[in-house]
């Protein structure tokens, strides 16, 4: 968890005392590399700088929104996302969620509920194992240690999402692997609901690393069961 808690975490709110208050509680609970924005400009420019680890994302900012803002920082780092949304506003997590997000806090939130969700998007993205850091398909080759794919001479990243449902089906590749269990493992215990968006990052997935993303011959779908990963001679 120490390891975890030395990660570089930037809080992108327009309220400066909320900013304030976040990087004290979360400094209290041990995580001393904060940083903050209170517009786009600026949370883009430390992005740019800086190897940050997890993003805390105000919806409204003054600049734009924190959904473009979420998906200009995707160009530039595969780091997971939470979304700090207004009560009530429920689309803003049905989009958040849809874009790739990886969890949404309403506001007014408890302090411990904040630490508590933070390491636990920490824990479940950064604590991966990496015994098996790469492995070849046709035409790709998946690197788990820089979180990204080699193909057509390019290297595509990963985003943090798409890393957990792609480690999970390789380290039970050629097995069928239920929609529960990466839905657990990519969104914990609170995965009901994720089915749809689960659909969604496993076809950008396909588009990653298949040759043919329409006509799939690794990432395979198991009706009503789940998918699989299909790896040659193993």
């Amino acid at each position: 968890m120490n390891e975890l808690k030395n990660k570089k975490i930037l809080i992108v709110d327009d309220e400066n005392e909320l900013l304030k208050m976040l990087s004290e509680i979360l400094f209290r609970n041990g995580f001393y590399h904060i940083f903050t924005a209170s517009n786009c400009e600026t949370a883009l420019r430390i992005a740019g700088e800086q190897p940050i680890a997890l993003y805390l994302l105000d919806v409204n900012l003054p600049d734009g929104d924190g959904f473009t803002l979420f998906e200009r920082l995707r160009e530039i780092s595969s780091a997971p996302a939470i979304f700090l949304t207004a009560c009530g506003e429920g689309n803003d997590r049905i989009r958040g969620l849809g874009l790739g997000a990886d969890d949404y806090i309403v506001k007014p939130f408890l302090a411990d509920e904040l630490v508590l969700r933070i390491n636990a998007v920490l824990k479940r993205v950064y604590s991966i194992s990496e015994i098996n850091s790469s492995f070849r398909l046709p035409g790709a080759t998946v690197s788990f240690e820089t979180a990204s794919v080699q193909k057509n001479g390019k290297e595509i990243p990963l985003t943090a999402k798409e890393y957990i449902l792609l480690k999970k089906l390789y380290d039970n590749r050629n097995k069928i692997v239920t929609f529960d269990a990466l839905c657990l493992a990519a969104w914990g215990g609170e995965y009901y609901g994720y089915e749809n968006t689960l659909m969604v990052h496993i076809r950008r997935l396909r588009q990653k690393i298949e040759a043919e993303p329409s006509r799939p011959r690794h990432l395979l779908t198991v009706r009503g069961l789940g998918y699989k990963l299909v790896i040659a001679n193993e």
